[in-house]
């Protein structure tokens, strides 16, 4: 029997060691030229010509069939795809998981909506995936799986919001208060899986300050922290060694974003998940 993961390209990587693992991309676009967020894209080309570009760019969610390629030939299928709430790519692979199913009767899929993007659908992808290493059953994966989800946030610290605007994931009124006077916009993402700001933060101090206020307020212990950060990779390792300080059990690990992450968190950008305790956001003033 084939048991397979997969996993949008939010993400941010290609492989996961002792399973059947796929990874689906999206696109990034402008009127010019057209990127797939898969293994071989050069990221950084793709932020040099963006940072270079003028005109409008946007994002395009996988179609149906590209969902349907990746399902063929397994048995169970385990799919973690971004926000319903944020793209069309949740419901393209529940629309295709259906037809597979039509037309393997003995299959199974299942697509985990994660509310959340980056670093929460890859820290998802990687306890399923643990799931299906240890045997566990098709059921008690999707419990286990839908369970995780209500314990997992993330949070994101974004020096631009451009993009996000541009592309109708956040108000306008959100993506202007980023970089002003100093401004940097923390955001997380409510039950719903839309975005929400947890905070406002003056410089890189008032950001570390507002990250590690989240976490214990989000019930954080000392469970995983992914933190995905884009060409910043100095303020994601002093984020890291802050956690430690406080949190020294903590287990975690920092990688570049790839392609959608990258073109969403733009330059400087960091997004956090984590595992945790509780799971409503909180709102806080300026620190």
């Amino acid at each position: 029997m084939i048991r397979r993961v997969i996993a949008d390209c939010s993400a941010d990587f290609a492989d996961i060691e002792g399973v059947d693992y796929r990874l689906v991309p999206l696109t990034i676009s402008t009127d010019e030229r057209s990127f797939t967020d898969d293994k071989d894209l050069d990221v950084n080309e793709m932020l040099d010509y963006l940072s270079k570009y003028n005109g409008p760019s946007h994002t395009a969610c996988p179609g149906i069939e590209q969902w349907m390629n990746s399902y063929e030939g397994a048995d169970e299928v385990f799919v973690v795809t971004l926000s319903e709430g944020l793209s069309g790519t949740y419901n393209a692979a529940v629309t295709a998981g259906n037809l597979y199913v039509e037309e393997h009767p003995n299959a199974k899929v299942h697509v985990f909506d994660s509310l959340s993007a980056g670093p929460e659908v890859r820290m998802l992808a990687d306890r399923i995936a643990e799931c299906v290493r240890d045997g566990m059953s098709y059921d008690e994966i999707i419990a286990l799986g839908d369970d995780y989800i209500k314990h997992s946030r993330i949070f994101f610290a974004l020096e631009s919001f451009h993009n996000f605007a541009a592309n109708g994931r956040v108000n306008k009124v959100v993506a202007a208060a980023a970089g002003l006077l100093g401004i940097r916009v923390l955001a997380t993402g409510d039950p719903t899986g839309q975005i929400t700001i947890a905070a406002k933060c003056r410089g890189e101090a008032g950001t570390l300050k507002a990250f590690l206020k989240n976490l214990e307020e989000a019930g954080y212990d000392s469970g995983r922290i992914y933190i995905a950060q884009c060409l910043n990779p100095g303020f994601a390792e002093r984020i890291r060694q802050a956690i430690l300080d406080k949190y020294p059990k903590a287990s975690i690990l920092i990688y570049e974003t790839r392609g959608l992450c990258s073109f969403y968190a733009e330059k400087g950008g960091i997004l956090l998940a984590c595992e945790c305790e509780k799971t409503t956001p909180k709102i806080y003033p300026v620190v």
